[in-house]
């Protein structure tokens, strides 16, 4: 019986900053067609491990595969990336992002933009400097979610969006992935809102992660929610 190919199979990853070590030697893999968060305090090393998935840094030490392949051009077109800093043009419109980006991509899915959109309750005739946090937050998923990528990582996407939207958000994620030709991993700090999404939950603390595994495997072994479990690991 053939192997089955992971998602994402990270081995001894690891990164330094100066004197600091962001990943030291991270064990991970995603299974293709799951959803898996990445849980951790600020500094825990989530945004680096997944910039180094992308290939916007290069890491130390360790090997990544992506789909069975390592990283290359080609693996790199297949990720979707919402990072947690700002990258959209403040004096475009929605409409011009949205054009903008899908210039870029060959597996850009025009058929579902329009309804993104609506969606997200955005006006693609307003400019992005006049959006506020949590709605250039809902354009950022919108140009990431219009791909068919195979891979989608997405980093602190709920970050300014307001809790009682977050919900929805969460339901047009499950609404738009395919489960078995996608797979995707979310660093979040929005937990609550979100573990329903999560198949499986990576928990990263200073460049160490120190619990993983199966969600409700790990509900069931230790009879907490993943959100109060998170505030267990992280008191």
């Amino acid at each position: 019986m053939s192997k089955a190919i992971q998602a994402l199979q990270i081995r001894n990853l690891r990164k330094k900053y100066s004197k600091v070590e962001a990943l030291k030697g991270v064990d991970l893999t995603l299974p293709q067609g799951e959803i898996w968060a990445l849980l951790g305090p600020n500094g825990s090393g989530k945004s680096t491990l997944l910039k180094c998935v992308v290939g916007l840094v290069k890491a130390d030490g360790g090997e990544i595969e992506i789909f069975g392949d390592s990283p290359s051009r080609r693996t790199k077109g297949q990720i979707a990336f919402v990072p947690e800093v700002e990258n959209l043009y403040r004096w475009m419109t929605v409409r011009q992002a949205v054009d903008f980006t899908a210039a870029f991509y060959a597996d850009w899915d025009g058929a579902r933009v329009a309804g993104l959109l609506e969606f997200m309750g955005l006006d693609q005739n307003k400019k992005v400097s006049s959006l506020s946090k949590g709605m250039r937050a809902r354009l950022k998923l919108v140009l990431a979610l219009a791909r068919k990528a195979p891979l989608l990582l997405l980093d602190e996407p709920f970050s300014g969006i307001d809790p009682a939207s977050r919900d929805r958000i969460v339901e047009g994620i499950v609404r738009q992935f395919k489960s078995e030709e996608q797979s995707m991993i979310i660093s979040t700090h929005a937990v609550g809102d979100t573990e329903q999404l999560f198949d499986g939950v990576v928990f990263l603390d200073e460049g160490t992660i120190n619990l993983q595994g199966n969600a409700e495997d790990l509900r069931n072994q230790y009879g907490k929610s993943i959100n109060d479990l998170f505030k267990e690991v992280f008191a």
